[in-house]
This record gives C-alpha cells, structure tokens and sequence, in this order.
C-alpha cells in the first residue's frame, strides 16, 4: 500500500495537465492506450486463454460422462454371440442344442459315431453363425477418487500460467505507458528547446537587419552579413529537424493509441525522480514476481513428479442397452456396471525417481534465478540513482551556461553595433549558445529516460 500511495501521487503530479483547446492531456492518452492499443488487446485474449486452460485442468476433478453409440456388423463367433449375450438374446440353440439333440438320439439307437460327436464335434451354430447387426447405446461416467495430488497440482500449475500471463499483460501495459509517458515528455523538451531556437533565430535576424543596415552606412562589410545569413541557416536546420521529430512523436502516439493525434497538452514541469527505495523496487518489479510464480509452477510440477509413487484410484459406472435394431431395444435388454479400480506402479526403471528429481533440481535453480534477480535489480536502482544525480548536476550547471551564454551574446552584439568585435566574434558567441541549447536538451532527455527506466523497475506509477 506504501508503494501504491506513492507511485500513484506521482502519477498524478505527472499527468496534472488537462486538455486544454482540444488538446490530449497524458491522462487521456493513458486511458485511451488502456482501451484502444492492439497490442495490450492482444495480451488481453493471452490472460483470457490461460484462463479457460485452468479452467480445463480443473474440470478432471469431476471425472467426464460420455454417451457410447455402437453400430457394427459382423460374422465372427465371438462377436455374434457377444452381442446376442449383450442384447440378452442368447439361446442354447446359440451353442448348438440342435446338433446336440440330434447326435443324442442317435447314439441313444446304437450309432457310437454320434456318441463320439456329442462332445468332441464343434457345434456349426456356435462358430459359423450368420452375420448380425449390433446396435449399443452405452452411457460411461468415470471418476478419478485418488491420483496422489497430480490433478490439484497440474491445476496449481495452470493457474500460475494464467498468473504469468496476467504479469506479462502488466508488463507489455506498462512499456507502453512508458513510451506514451517519454513521447509527451521528449515533446515538452522538444519544445523547450524549440522554443530557445527560435528566440536565437529571431536574434539573428535582428542582427541581420542590423548588419544590412551597417552596410548601407559603411560601417559593415558583405561577408559578415554572409557570416549572419550562414548561421541563420544552420539555426533554421536545426528547427527544422527538432519539427521533424515532433511530426514523428505524433506519429508513433497515433500508433499507440489506435487513433490519430495532432495535439497534445504538454507536462508542465520536467518528470521528477519518484523518492523509491531499493526494496519497494524490487517488491514491486514483474521480473521478480514472474520468477516466484515460476517457482510456484516449478513446485507444482515436482508435486505432480512425486504423485507417480502413490496409487491411483478410480470409478466408474455405466449403464447400456444393446440388440439387433434400434427399433428392438427394450428396458429388460438394459444392464450396468459398477466399479472401482486401483493401479499402483511398483516399478518404472527409475524414470520417476528421474523425473522427480529434474523438477527438484529445476526448483532450486528457480529458487536461484530469483535470488540472482533481486541482486541485479538492486544493483540497477543504484545505478540508476547515480546516474540521475550526476545528470541533475549538469542540467544546473549547462542551465547557468546557457544563461551565460546568452549574456554574452548579447554583450557581443551591441559591441559589434559600437564596432569594437567583429561579426565572427558575434557569430562565434551564438554558435555557443545554441551548443548549449542542445547540450542542455541531450542530458534532459537522458535524465528522463533514466527516471523512467526506474519506474519501470518498480512496475510503472499506474497500478
């Protein structure tokens, strides 16, 4: 809860501006990135599918009915008397009564051939019957009482991918929030520094007129209105490509949000260092829960590896009608079945103390991962930290010489008006200024991407 307070005040102080004439405040683009980006949809149906997968795994606690229809014809003896005892059909005419009767009453008159085949001749009713039709509706139901935890552990199991995927969806949310976030801060500086370049480029435009004016009056040579003309063109190049980037910024939030954007309420300030500790970061960091559930799930497996040494216990009950025809099928044709088996594997060749101990061994080297991830995470929150001080120390120090600079420039200016500096001097001292511009937008923007590189540690400032 610590950390939630936390992460979520930041967001609010990052997202504060509101649109204004239209324009698409951060909030808005947030919650338009929610619902319209294809590809946290796409996530989305992945949670949804790992979802009716646990379901799945779950559902074998509850055994399956099945309705049996068989259609068959056959001539085999076996089959025929199968299904005429299944049917309740069978007959002693079925095993060769006939045949018998008749060699009874011969041997009875003295034939001692038919005495002998009373019961060593085969019956030719019983193995060389007609083929017959066999219609069998068979409703099954089976249940398994007892598999050593196997189906609560594949369930277990099944549920952590369903918890993984939900952590992915996470974290796919919150890169994407990330690149939204970056996108309206790199615009802010963009038009900060935009901003800087024009008031640059309006001065040398002043200084041109200004220098057109000297030569009217012989106080200016050609060259150092070549000298203006030349760098208002390199100015004019450099707003051109910092425009450019702003068209490409548009671009790629219209492709975040699934919908055109040409405006923007931009951030009021520059995004500040959220005050995170290295514990509430490695908490909260979706790498280091994705390995505990990954433990979880490796657990479960070594469960389901241990239940190969207990029994495995089982029910099963059907009730069934069978005869020639549908239309034969009567109640007193029906029958059931009840019944519960247990099976016990007492010998395998070893392959399940093997298995057991992959998924033992798996365990501990998950056990391992995730110790090694809290340490490397660690350790990028305090690079991260430190890397951010030291950028904090130049935007202070390159913002006194950009304010330097522009002192300076103008100081080179009027003494080029009073003729004591040259236009290259003048020209020189702008060249350092709008260096400084862009030095001061290169480590702005570093520091950004360091102060989100952080919270993307600590899983984004919107859960």
């Amino acid at each position: 809860m610590k950390l939630a307070t936390l992460l979520c005040a930041t967001a609010l102080s990052l997202g504060a501006a509101t649109a204004q004439n239209g324009a698409l405040a951060l909030d808005e683009a947030i919650d338009l990135l929610k619902a319209q980006n294809l590809e946290i949809k796409a996530a989305t149906y992945d949670v949804q599918s790992a979802r009716e997968r646990a379901s799945q795994a779950g559902g074998q606690h509850w055994g399956s009915l099945d309705f049996i229809q068989n259609i068959s014809r056959s001539d085999d003896a076996g089959n025929v008397f199968g299904f005429k005892l299944t049917g309740r059909e069978a007959n002693f005419g079925d095993f060769g009564a006939a045949e018998f009767m008749a060699n009874s009453a011969a041997c009875q008159g003295g034939d001692l051939t038919a005495c002998d085949a009373l019961y060593t001749q085969p019956p030719e009713a019983l193995n060389y019957p007609g083929d017959r039709n066999f219609f069998q509706s068979k409703l099954q139901y089976t249940l398994p009482l007892y598999v050593g935890g196997k189906i609560s552990a594949y369930v277990e199991a099944a549920e952590g991918m369903e918890r993984l995927k939900r952590l992915d969806r996470t974290k796919l949310l919150n890169e994407k929030i990330y690149e939204t976030r970056k996108a309206y801060y790199d615009m802010r500086l963009l038009d900060e520094a935009l901003s800087n370049l024009k008031t640059i480029y309006d001065n040398i435009g002043t200084l041109e007129a200004m220098t057109q004016s000297m030569i009217q009056e012989g106080y200016a040579k050609q060259t150092d209105l070549l000298e203006v003309q030349a760098k208002k063109s390199n100015v004019a190049r450099s707003i051109h490509q910092m425009e450019a980037n702003e068209k490409l910024l548009y671009h790629y939030l219209s492709f975040l949000l699934d919908q055109p954007v040409s405006t923007i309420a931009l951030p009021d300030s520059d995004v500040p260092l959220p005050p995170l500790e290295t514990a509430d970061v490695i908490a909260a960091n979706i790498d280091v829960q994705r390995a505990k559930t990954g433990l979880q799930i490796r657990e479960s497996m070594q469960d389901v590896a241990l239940s190969d040494y207990l029994p495995m216990v089982g029910f099963q009950a059907d009730v069934q009608t069978a005869a020639d025809s549908f239309e034969h099928y009567a109640a007193d044709k029906g029958s059931y079945t009840v019944g519960v088996q247990l099976k016990w594997n007492l010998f395998a060749g070893g392959s399940d103390y093997a298995a057991y101990e992959e998924a033992r061994i798996e365990t501990l080297k998950t056990k391992t991962q995730i110790d090694l991830a809290k340490k490397g995470i660690a350790l990028q929150v305090d690079k991260i930290h430190t890397e951010i001080k030291s950028l904090d120390y130049e935007i202070d120090a390159l913002s006194k010489e950009l304010a330097l600079a522009k002192e300076i420039y103008t100081s080179y200016e009027a003494r080029y008006r009073e003729q004591l500096a040259s236009m290259s001097d003048v020209v020189i001292k702008q060249s350092q200024q709008l260096e400084k511009v862009l030095a001061l937008l290169e480590v702005k923007n570093k520091r950004t991407e360091r102060v989100f590189a952080l919270e993307k540690l600590a899983n984004g400032v919107t859960q």
